[in-house]
Formats: C-alpha cells, structure tokens, sequence
C-alpha cells in the first residue's frame, strides 16, 4: 500500500480530539455502561445508540438476525458518506456477558469501574463509545469525512460471535474492516485468532431415593463431575485452551440426581488442535458415563474458524499508521479469544481486530482508563485519516 501526503498535516501528524470531544465519550462511556445488555437482552442499548445516530442525521438499518437468535433486537449498520468514494468498516458488539450486579461507573485512579462487585461493561461499550463519538466528528467536525464508513454494531457476540456470524456482510461496501474488541494495551493488532468448538453433554443415569435406596441410583452428576476431573482444562500450551464453563442437573438433594448438562469448550490456534481437544472432551465424558452406567447425548459444535493474518496485509499497514500517529509502538499478537473479525472475515472482509485497552473483561474488577479509552478514539480518527491517504 502506498500513501500520498494530507494536506495541511505533517507526516504522522493526527488531529487530536478536543477536550469537548474527550468529555463527551466518557459521558456517552458511562450511560452505555449503565444500561444492561446482556447477549439476548440488547434492545434498550441498541435503542440508544440508534436514538444518538439518528440525531446525527444518520440511518440506521436493523437486520433480522434478531429474530433468528431469539435476541431483541438484531444488528445495526449505519453509513457516513466521505468525500472519498471509498469506505471503511467500523465494528463493535452492544451485549456483554450477564452482570452479577448493577453496574454504576465510577471514576477512580484515572480509570472507569463498577462502584459494585461485577462487570463494567467496557467489553465493548468502550469501543460502542467510541464509535458513536467519530459518528458525531464525522458529521459536524469533518462535515463530511474524509473517506465514507461503515458503522456495525453487533448483537450475541459473547454467544461465539453469533450476531456477527448471521449478519450478511455481502451488503458492505467496505474494503477493510476493524473491530475494537482485545482486552490488551493499546497498540497490539491480532493477526491471528483461534478454531472454537462447543461440546455440549446430557448425561443420564437413573433417579432414586437418596436416604432410601442410593444403590438403585445411577448418579449424573458424579459421572459428569468424573469425566470433568480427567479433562485437559485451561492453558494447554502457547496456542490452546479449553474450558467446562457450565454445569446443571439434579432436582434435590434426597434424590439421585439421573440428569447432568455441562458446556464445555476447546479453542486452539491449530485447526487441528481444536478439533482432537473437543473429541478428547467427549471421550472423557464417555468413558466416566460408561463407568458410572449412564447414557450420554453430546453435540459438539464449530463456532467459529481461527485466522492468520499476512504481517504485510493491508488493514494491517493501516492500523500500524494509525497507532504509530498516536503515539502508540504497534505489536502483532496471537489470541485464543475470538471477535466478530472472526465471522467478517469468514464472509470475505478483510478485517482485523484491535486492543482497545479493556483490562480484567468478564471479570468484577473490570476496569478502563480514561487514557485507554481517550487513546481508543485517536486511533479511530487515525485510521479514517490514514485510509484516506490510500492510494
């Protein structure tokens, strides 16, 4: 890829975002954080973000992937024409995973977090903030940005990338694609990203008094809890994970529980990989089940295809521009994670996801700093100067 100057700025040269427009992100931050959008339950956040691009004079489109995930509402893309004929995809996903407490954002040590002990919602209202902030620049500060955009707002992406995967990315225009979705420093590119399988498991065994007649019981739950005691879990090595996230059975506790459900999961960085580590799941499952003489009902699952990305693609180069401009070391790094780059690339989009400084996701201590959140929206200005300057 080759550039040309802008004119009127040097090279690496940005033009920063003013104290207006800092402020006003981190008030648009926290009233995203506030409201509630766990996967399935995303109407009232996207009703608000299509509320604030509204008022910018922007349609917003709403596809049907709503109804065919049994969420409330479906994805959202909106288009800012650019004096370029050109355009980029902007993406970011409206639900987070369930809060276990209420969310009321706090300011301390320079950094945003929930007053109490659960999520913040930073994954991904901080990069939702963003996008509605450059939505306002494009539209008043620019009048007109310099290349169009395209912005997509997700539903169900903590469902394995599910609103992005039935969204039909063949309406986009766009010729690249970035999503802001790693919990990492800013600076970091993910060039490559991991195979997802789901293994979900019944097991069945056989119901009986628990204080009367044990011996007649074939006990579910302690075959599942077998299987899961002999299963690779966590960290496998540098490329693979796996984990049991869920698991449920049993009616009381003076019955043998004849029912056991566990979700489980595998993701590796080798296609291969992933595969053998959710078919050793099963066989762990199987064998515990055998051993305990119950039945078992598995489905296992391809969610989503990993990625890697060429060092000298070209949304790379850019994003590489753009963090360089603002001041940021770009680093190229491998993630078991998966984001809605995932689904968009597997529909043809050249797209690439970026960290966008979210610490501690999915955890209470949730937590991002005003810098992190501030530097988010510089690179996003960044890369819709620098996609510009593209010949």
């Amino acid at each position: 890829m080759r550039f040309r100057a802008r004119a009127g700025a040097g090279a690496g040269e940005v033009r920063r975002a003013d104290d207006a427009e800092r402020a006003r992100l981190h008030d648009t931050f926290v009233s995203l954080c506030r409201i509630e959008s766990p996967s399935h339950h995303e109407r009232a956040c996207a009703d608000w973000v299509t509320r604030e691009l509204v008022s910018l004079g922007l349609d917003v489109d709403e596809d049907g992937a709503g109804a065919r995930l049994g969420s409330e509402t479906g994805n959202l893309l909106t288009r800012v024409p650019g004096r370029d004929a050109r355009s980029i995809l902007l993406c970011a996903h409206l639900d987070t995973v369930a809060p276990t407490a209420p969310i009321e954002p706090v300011l301390v040590d320079g950094g945003f977090r929930n007053a109490n002990a659960g999520i913040l919602g930073a994954d991904n209202k901080a990069a939702v903030a963003v996008i509605l902030e450059l939505a306002r620049r494009a539209t008043t500060v620019w009048h007109q940005p310099p290349i169009g955009l395209e912005l997509l707002f997700t539903v169900c992406e903590e469902l394995s990338l599910a609103g992005s995967g039935a969204f039909d990315a063949g309406c986009l225009r766009s010729s690249m694609g970035f999503v802001f979705d790693h919990a990492s420093p800013i600076g970091e590119i993910v060039v490559a990203s991991a195979t997802h399988y789901r293994v979900v498991a019944e097991l069945h065994g056989r119901a009986a008094h628990a204080g009367v007649r044990p011996e007649d019981g074939r006990n579910a739950i302690a075959a599942a809890a077998r299987g899961i005691a002999t299963m690779p879990l966590g960290r496998l090595d540098s490329r693979s994970v796996a984990n049991v996230g869920k698991i449920d059975g049993g009616t009381a506790t003076n019955v043998v529980p004849d029912r056991c459900r566990i979700e489980a999961e595998a993701r590796s960085l080798d296609d291969g990989r992933a595969e053998a580590l959710a078919t050793e799941i099963v066989d762990h499952l199987q064998d515990a089940a055998n051993a305990a003489e119950c039945d078992l009902d598995v489905t296992v699952q391809r969610m989503f295809e990993g990625y890697r990305t060429r060092p000298r693609a070209a949304q790379v180069l850019l994003a590489e521009r753009a963090l360089t401009a603002c001041g940021y070391e770009p680093t190229h790094v491998s993630t078991c994670a998966g984001s809605d780059a995932n689904s968009l690339r597997a529909a043809g989009l050249a797209c690439t996801n970026l960290a966008d400084g979210t610490e501690r996701n999915h955890e209470p201590g949730e937590r991002i700093s005003v810098d992190a959140l501030d530097g988010m929206l510089e690179v996003a200005i960044a890369l819709v100067e620098e996609a510009a300057c593209a010949v």
